[in-house]
């Protein structure tokens, strides 16, 4: 058995990775942390795992737990993994960090969007950015993968084989997209009460939402994103508008298929005519996509749903973490999702 630790476990992404390492055949967790919730058993914050984790207790991070483990999730909010990485990295033991401290290549980027210097710059290059689909290769031969955000993992899946082919122009992209509640963490938040986002549709983070420069440098464009919070407690869907390229011929077939060619073979991702809807997704780390072209305009149309909690996060991590210890990529994870 491979083992890991978990760091920040006691957020929604860090209880989805209890989750998802339970049914996993080859990771055992050894330790689990949460500096709030120390000395607090897990399945007391959340009773769905108290059947997997029955003595487990959150504990505070000490850097000598690195020492104990084959690899280390860390599960934290912006800013605080640069600080722990110079350290886990020196005790030679794999990351998969789900926050955004190293996903992007250019730490001037980085401080111009989250609003403070990079800390590690110079550990920037040990990073490969975690979405599989895209990037795979890269994963497999590093020992720290930065994995993908939610909102960029949906429209790099959606945009990125078009401008890879040449199908779309790689200026005037427009991605707006839904998210349920969860996205925003296990912290309370005034926009994320019941009796706020209940019954509600908001747009926020207008014109400077954080995963913006992400999804540029994903998807190799210039990309205007407006995110939305939905009355939902799971999924993402992302809409996503392009102009054709010029001296192409476009048809919704001929997306489609250009689609279907770049996720040939993948597991989690699935393309199809149908339109894609969040509740298909839920549970599982799956992606489902589809793509038209509408005449009467001129626009690409490319649709990308997921669960912003395992594709979008944690699911992701797991696969990421498969791919760095060499074992089967879909080991623990289901491209099923739970209905209805």
């Amino acid at each position: 058995m491979v083992r890991v630790g978990v760091v920040g476990a006691s957020g929604y992404a860090g209880a989805e990775l209890l989750r998802l390492c339970h049914s996993h055949p080859d990771l055992e967790v050894a330790w689990a942390t949460g500096d709030t919730q120390a000395g607090t058993l897990v399945g007391a914050l959340y009773p769905s795992l108290a059947a997997a984790y029955p003595g487990l207790e959150f504990a505070t991070f000490d850097p000598a737990m690195a020492t104990g483990v084959d690899l280390v999730f860390l599960a934290l909010p912006h800013g605080a993994s640069q600080r722990l990485m110079p350290g886990l990295l020196e005790a030679g033991v794999k990351v998969v960090d789900l926050g955004a401290d190293f996903r992007l290549r250019d730490p001037a980027v980085y401080a111009r969007w989250y609003g403070e210097p990079h800390v590690a710059p110079d550990l920037l290059g040990r990073f490969a950015y975690g979405l599989p689909e895209l990037n795979r290769d890269r994963i497999a031969s590093v020992d720290a993968v930065a994995s993908a955000g939610c909102y960029p993992t949906a429209a790099a899946l959606a945009l990125a084989p078009l401008t890879t082919a040449g199908a779309i122009e790689t200026a005037g992209i427009i991605v707006d997209a839904a998210s349920g509640v969860s996205g925003a963490g296990r912290a309370l938040k005034h926009g994320t009460h019941f009796g706020t986002a209940n019954e509600d549709f908001l747009a926020y983070g207008l014109l400077d939402h954080r995963h913006t420069p992400e999804m540029e440098q994903s998807v190799g464009a210039t990309v205007l994103f407006t995110p939305h919070l939905a009355p939902m407690t799971r999924g993402i869907l992302a809409t996503c508008y392009a102009r054709p390229a010029a001296g192409t011929s476009p048809s919704t077939e001929w997306l489609l298929d250009i689609l279907a060619g770049a996720y040939a073979g993948e597991p989690f991702v699935v393309v199809s005519p149908t339109s894609p809807s969040t509740k298909a997704t839920w549970g599982s780390n799956a992606a489902h996509l589809t793509a038209r072209y509408d005449e009467r305009t001129g626009w690409v149309v490319v649709l990308a749903a997921l669960d912003n909690l395992v594709k979008g996060a944690s699911g992701q991590a797991v696969q990421c973490a498969n791919i760095l210890l060499g074992l089967d990529e879909t080991s623990g994870l289901s491209s099923i999702g739970v209905y209805p």
